[in-house]
């Protein structure tokens, strides 16, 4: 996975890959969605033309995507602007669709298939409605996801545009109401910083925007995004450390907003997988969040360092489906207390052969 690494890196060098190893990495990226990015990296680092013409073809189709969803995420995000005036709620984006209409160096290549919003608790139902009225809909008519997402998740169940087909996220939290961290959204959207000449839509702060990322990648229970999860993280960390005091107001944060031990997991991994430079003193600050023994710290990244590599027969090894096994039951136990975690499990378990029920 070596080349593949190099590529997403700060230098990367297409020229030192022969056709068998770009071979793989074009496997190996296209399925954890970051084809793409390689393009934008080589094309940014003015290297395109040493690209062989077969991978070249793979990376510029990629590319090609990647440009065309940014460039309906723009529209999109100002049609959800406009349906949500009359609720008087801003647009605050989250994930991709924040990196891309800010600027940043982690919307280089990033795909983006949905649209990912954060808004208070206390407006959802006015947002839904607003949301309804200009064309989106929601999809999943079960009744029982529909009560697992109102009464236990940290958004509504997905919406669709009627005619447009475009997906929406609605959050109200950053975390599942149910996990055990419960971050502040009141004070996250305080902290919301507009986007110049966008009026009504606004990104996370730098650090909220980090913490966000590290506590959805690590309440996750699915790790197929895990990796590209840590190359966002990557380029998030890299670009914001240039800015003065960002270190020590990261950490402000995290132990403002509770979510130290996502951080902890973020920069140890961050720093494992992409090399990420992070001072020392942040890293020890944030010890005391876990567990310090050594064995625990070996099994965490026997786990970690196996799932959050690319979802590929190529880099796995055969305890990687035990490790994804493991961290899909964490995930799983991190979001939901145990009373509720049992039923819910088996009844996934069992969907297939339970009759759906109408809401």
């Amino acid at each position: 996975m070596q080349p593949l690494l190099n590529l997403l890196g700060p230098a990367p060098k297409p020229q030192r890959l022969s056709l068998a190893e770009w071979d793989l990495v074009v496997r190996q990226a296209r399925r954890a969605h970051v084809l793409a990015r390689i393009a934008a990296l080589v094309q940014a680092h003015g290297a395109w033309a040493a690209v062989p013409p077969a991978p070249r073809q793979h990376l510029a189709s990629a590319l090609a995507l990647a440009t065309r969803q940014q460039r309906e995420l723009r529209f999109e995000v100002a049609q959800i602007a406009r349906a949500l005036q009359p609720a008087g709620v801003p647009v605050v984006l989250l994930k991709g669709g924040a990196y891309a209409l800010a600027g940043l160096q982690a919307s280089l290549g990033r795909m983006v298939s949905d649209v990912d919003i954060l808004v208070p608790h206390e407006c959802l139902a006015d947002v839904e409605t607003a949301l309804m009225m200009a064309g989106w809909v929601h999809t999943n008519h079960d009744a029982y996801d529909q009560h697992y997402y109102r009464t236990w998740m940290h958004e509504l169940p997905p919406m669709r545009h009627l005619q447009r087909g475009t997906v929406l996220d609605v959050h109200h939290a950053l975390v599942p109401a149910t996990a055990r961290a419960r971050p502040s959204t009141q004070r996250l959207l305080q902290a919301a910083q507009a986007l110049p000449g966008q009026p009504g839509v606004c990104v996370l702060a730098p650090a909220d925007m980090v913490l966000h990322s590290a506590a959805h990648l690590f309440h996750e229970s699915d790790f197929a995004h895990g990796f590209r999860g840590v190359v966002d993280l990557d380029a998030l960390l890299r670009e914001f450390a240039m800015v003065p005091g960002f270190w020590p107001e990261l950490l402000e944060r995290a132990a403002a907003l509770g979510l130290q031990w996502p951080l902890h997991h973020a920069l140890r991994y961050a720093q494992a997988i992409m090399q990420t430079p992070v001072p020392p003193s942040t890293v020890a600050a944030l010890a005391p969040s876990v567990c310090q023994r050594d064995w625990q710290h070996r099994l965490r990244d026997a786990l970690y360092l196996r799932t959050l590599r690319p979802d590929h027969a190529s880099t796995a090894d055969a305890w990687t489906p035990l490790a994804r096994g493991l961290l899909y039951l964490n995930g799983h136990r991190l979001r939901m207390p145990l009373h509720l975690l049992l039923p819910h499990l088996a009844r996934k378990a069992l969907g297939g052969l339970l009759p759906k029920e109408k809401p």
